[in-house]
């Protein structure tokens, strides 16, 4: 009997809720042991995984692609955390610590808890490490998956899970690696846990695919529930939020610590992991697009900027990352001086390496990766360019591949299922004109072939473009007669489909966009209100699923044309322009860091007295 995951759902779908328990024991235990991480209760984990499989099933034929069963699942894992984690901070029992009876802590329902002090032990090592890191280690050491399952759920490669690893390890005091094979093992999953998820499912009535085309604001059935992972942001592995968000800023009508990261053996309540203390907030100032005030983001809460060392050989560029590594490809150190250079940059020695120059030298290009492979496509250099060239980063040779359809520059392409979708530009027409485009050409590496695809809803250039969820969103860049815009547009690759979507707060080309924890970040780029121009330092935060824009923490300076890569959850912005006349290089390197991440803050003075103390310890 065929036991992919597709033949199950199908088998499932024809009447048998029974065959859905095979699909339970293969995920259970990766599934528990995310959420294990995330609630660090063995009880309420499993009544949130036996939850998670039960909405699976019931929604099971809204899973519009079987093969992604497994991001889907883990999609739901992590909505149903951030939901457990905000019914419980509404509960009456949820209060502050430091308003609690003492004794309330040696209250009987906690010491059998607390009698596990290797656990215990464990987890506060965990605790200590940022949540990419512990997630690998608990899916690892709890769930007994391997690297290439654990890159095969987590939606990048097992070289960077390896590297995940070694990472979180070498972080980790060495008895605290050894214990981590059997610190759990008490805490493992009930037997007949598949059993009791079978005998509930068979009451459930797996409800009719909707017949709604479309609904307004694009919003589809299977909004959210596809993770699709590009190679450029291999560290996407903190999955998107739906709802009150697990790691976020406290609301502001919140008390401070009102939840705060207490482990559960400490006292009841929810496990919100990073406070908001005002840092990295927006500067404001920059001008924006009046005409989209309703739409405005709010005002820029957590996550920094922090300057790197400069470029060695100050340049415009184009970047991808693959497996740790930062590929600066072309561009020039202006628009008349145009360069082949490749150099690799590596984010943690901070080092440049030279590399194979690319055989034609250009910029306005785009570039994407597919399975570890760069793909340089189309260009400018004397003449609009359709030549598509792939370099090896571990042979460091460049290859020649079938030209893209249409010659043009200024254009931009992102990646999905493997292959690379290239988006508007400017070409040349038959009249020997510059005009710009709404075209949307597909390549496949595999049969190296074009194909031509539904148009962008108008004609663009100079904007980005960048993948979540399987969709990608073209946003901002120049539409011709002199005007700039704001426009957000979704393109479904499954459906070749665009819709609109709410427009970035800021209008301005020549933006870069990265993506980390299914949420966009555009950055830089050239304003424009009426005749004036100005380049700005603006960073906006976009979220597809809510389909929201939040400001950010701006750049140290004003800058357009920046290319920015993602490594390890992190943002580099490399290079670019300060001047709107770009004449003016800047060969500054920063480093962004989410909010997610800033785990560094001191226990004292930040948590409950008690915690904190022992924290500090």
């Amino acid at each position: 009997m065929r036991t992919d995951d597709g033949s199950i759902i199908q088998d499932c779908l024809n009447g048998k809720p029974e065959a859905f328990g095979m699909l339970v024991d293969k995920y259970k235990e990766g599934i528990y042991a995310f959420i294990y991480a995330e609630l660090r209760n063995s009880q309420d984990a499993q009544d949130v995984t036996q939850e998670v499989f039960l909405r699976a099933y019931r929604d099971l034929r809204n899973l519009r692609r079987w093969d992604s069963f497994a991001f889907w699942l883990y999609r739901i894992a992590h909505r149903q955390c951030a939901l457990w984690f905000r019914n419980r901070s509404k509960r009456v029992d949820c209060e502050f610590i430091e308003d609690q009876d003492p004794k309330i802590l040696d209250a009987p329902s906690l010491s059998s808890y607390q009698e596990d002090q290797l656990s215990k032990s464990v987890r506060e090592a965990l605790d200590t490490l940022p949540k990419i890191y512990r997630e690998v280690l608990m899916l690892h050491y709890f769930g007994g998956m391997n690297s290439d399952e654990i890159a095969k759920v987590l939606g990048t490669s097992p070289t960077a899970i390896r590297m995940r690893l070694s990472r979180a390890r070498a972080q980790l005091r060495e008895e605290m690696v050894t214990m981590m094979g059997t610190a759990f093992e008490g805490q493992k999953l009930r037997s007949g846990f598949t059993f009791r998820v079978v005998e509930a499912i068979k009451h459930i009535k797996i409800n009719p695919v909707s017949t709604i085309k479309g609904l307004p604001w694009g919003i589809s059935l299977a909004t959210g529930l596809l993770i699709t992972v590009l190679s450029i942001n291999p560290a996407l592995i903190s999955f998107d939020h739906i709802g009150t968000p697990v790691y976020s800023p406290l609301p502001v009508e919140s008390r401070v610590l009102k939840v705060g990261e207490i482990p559960v053996d400490v006292v009841k309540t929810s496990n919100i992991a990073i406070l908001s203390n005002e840092m990295g907030k927006g500067k404001g100032g920059e001008p924006k697009n009046m005409q989209n005030s309703f739409f405005m983001a709010p005002k820029g809460e957590g996550g920094t900027w922090t300057k790197k060392a400069d470029m060695p050989n100050p340049r415009f560029c184009f970047t991808v990352a693959v497996n740790g590594k930062i590929y600066a490809i072309g561009g020039g150190t202006d628009p008349n001086n145009i360069l082949s250079k490749v150099e690799e940059y590596d984010p943690v020695k901070e080092t440049w390496e030279k590399k194979a120059n690319m055989p034609t030298a250009r910029f306005a290009m785009t570039v994407g990766v597919v399975n570890g492979k760069i793909y340089a496509i189309g260009g400018v250099k004397d003449s609009y360019l359709s030549i598509v060239e792939e370099y090896d980063p571990e042979k460091n040779i460049w290859a020649r591949k079938a030209d893209m359809p249409t010659a043009r520059g200024f254009f931009s392409g992102s990646v999905v299922d493997g292959k690379i979708y290239a988006f508007g530009g400017v070409h040349i027409n038959a009249s020997g004109n510059a005009e710009g485009l709404s075209i949307t050409e597909e390549y496949d590496p595999v049969t190296n072939k074009w194909t031509k695809k539904a148009d962008m809803l108008g004609v663009r250039s100079d904007f980005s473009a960048s993948t979540v969820n399987g969709k990608i969103y073209v946003i901002g860049g120049y539409v011709g007669k002199g005007v700039y815009t704001a426009k957000v547009e979704e393109y479904n690759p499954l459906t070749d489909t665009w819709i609109k979507k709410t427009d970035m707060p800021t209008v301005r080309k020549n933006l870069c966009t990265s993506v980390i924890n299914g949420k966009i970040y555009a950055i830089g780029g050239i304003n424009k209100v009426g005749e004036a121009y100005k380049v700005v330092s603006v960073v906006e935060e976009y979220d597809p699923v809510m389909d929201k824009w939040t400001e950010k923490a701006n750049l140290s300076a004003v800058r357009h044309s920046v290319a920015s890569s993602v490594v390890d959850g992190k943002i580099y912005a490399i290079g670019g322009f300060k001047d709107v006349d770009a004449t003016i290089i800047d060969p500054a390197i920063e480093e962004y860091t989410p909010e997610a991440w800033l785990s560094i803050i001191s226990p004292q003075g930040k948590l409950p007295k008690t915690w904190g103390n022992i924290k500090s310890r």
